[in-house]
């Protein structure tokens, strides 16, 4: 797997493998490239920082809270 992130256009990039892409479905921000196979081979991420921030915020709300009642 190869990770890729590019700042300017906010956009991450997880290549699963080296297959050909052959199609795309979208939802949302995230797009799942597919080979011919139907086996995915990249996705993208669109407004990668506010997707993993929101994705992030409640587990550091809930290790702030186990920290606090220690």
């Amino acid at each position: 797997m190869n990770i890729k992130y590019s700042k300017a256009e906010d956009i991450l990039l997880l290549e699963i493998s080296d297959g050909k892409i052959d199609y795309a479905e979208e939802d949302g921000p995230i797009i799942i490239h597919y080979s011919e196979g139907h086996k995915p081979v990249l996705i993208e991420i669109l407004e990668a920082s506010k997707i993993l921030t929101s994705a992030v915020e409640p587990k550091a709300k809930i290790n702030k809270n186990i920290a606090l009642t220690k």
